[in-house]
């Protein structure tokens, strides 16, 4: 495996357990940058969101994704990483980016069945109420995703076809 793979994705959409499956199936190692960035700050994040705001929260996790540079293996990246400062040109240049893709409706029923006050941006958000954030948001990092090396339907692509899309892209990329 040449390049890290860095996954992308609205919260929710499967990136720190399809991160573990491609790490174990690879033989390579799996870091969640959420847990770098937990262990950095000695707090969770949503504690961190509360005492310090997000803007000092996404300076921290700036910092984590950069210090992942020459890196190899499987990265997990938060689900708002892409879209700020030029965290998504930094991606694109120092990994492969791959974007797990789900519709609004099916993040929503992820979601709803996990407990939302672990995160942040979702505290006190429940039923249509969600939904419409969650729509609202996928709208406005589409645009980031979107430039993603890889798009994957992330319900119907099995681990074998999502490794071999990523060898393949990993191969032609260094040719």
């Amino acid at each position: 495996m040449g390049k890290p793979v860095f996954l992308i994705g609205f919260m929710g959409s499967g990136k720190t357990t399809w991160g573990k499956k491609l790490s174990n199936a690879l033989g390579v190692p799996f870091i969640d940058m959420d847990h770098v960035i937990v262990e950095k700050i000695g707090m969770s994040i949503p504690e961190y969101f509360q005492q310090h705001g997000e803007e000092a929260f996404r300076k921290v996790e700036q910092l984590v994704m950069q210090e992942q540079e020459g890196r190899s293996g499987i990265i997990s990246t938060g689900g708002g990483t892409p879209c700020y400062f030029d965290n998504m040109d930094w991606l694109l240049t120092n990994g492969t980016v791959l974007y797990l893709k789900h519709s609004a409706k099916s993040l929503w029923n992820r979601l709803s069945q996990s407990d939302v006050n672990k995160r942040p941006a979702l505290k006190g958000f429940s039923g249509e109420e969600l939904l419409a954030f969650i729509e609202e948001k996928l709208a406005e990092r589409a645009p980031y995703y979107d430039r993603a090396h890889i798009h994957v339907d992330q319900i119907n692509t099995p681990l074998e076809k999502l490794i071999s899309i990523i060898e393949e892209y990993q191969k032609n990329d260094a040719e």
